[in-house]
């Protein structure tokens, strides 16, 4: 009989905890709108995305010519890739990154408080 009693509270304890675990998961596969990011690409746009965009001259005509807004660079630092290679990452006050997206290569200065786009270069 003790087997059994102790066999009952074992498995009322895996419920307790699989009930936990279905909601975190839950959390977790995007269905709460809940994104997790552990990978340096979706750290470094989710970084980019929290912070406001200023751009510089030279951009400002490139987007004109290019005929491109702000909607691109929202889905830049949603769907873009960060090219570390190229990137400055230790560079003070502000690092540099470059972003590929939709052939075009956005080169951008990673500051405290802003995001500065400094340039935009179509790819071949």
């Amino acid at each position: 009989m003790a087997f059994i009693k102790r066999l009952g509270w074992y498995l009322v304890g895996v419920s307790i905890g699989l009930v936990f675990l279905a909601f975190i998961l839950k959390k977790k596969s995007g269905e709460e709108g809940i994104n997790f990011c552990y990978l340096p690409n979706c750290r470094a746009l989710k970084d980019f995305k929290s912070k406001p965009i200023t751009y510089s001259s030279k951009a400002e005509e490139q987007m004109a010519t290019m005929q491109l807004d702000s909607l691109y660079f929202s889905n830049a630092f949603t769907d873009g890739d960060v090219d570390f290679g190229k990137s400055d990452t230790k560079a003070q006050p502000c690092k540099i990154y470059f972003v590929n997206f939709e052939e075009k290569e956005i080169e951008l200065k990673n500051c405290e408080k802003e995001i500065v786009i400094e340039n935009i270069v179509r790819k071949k």
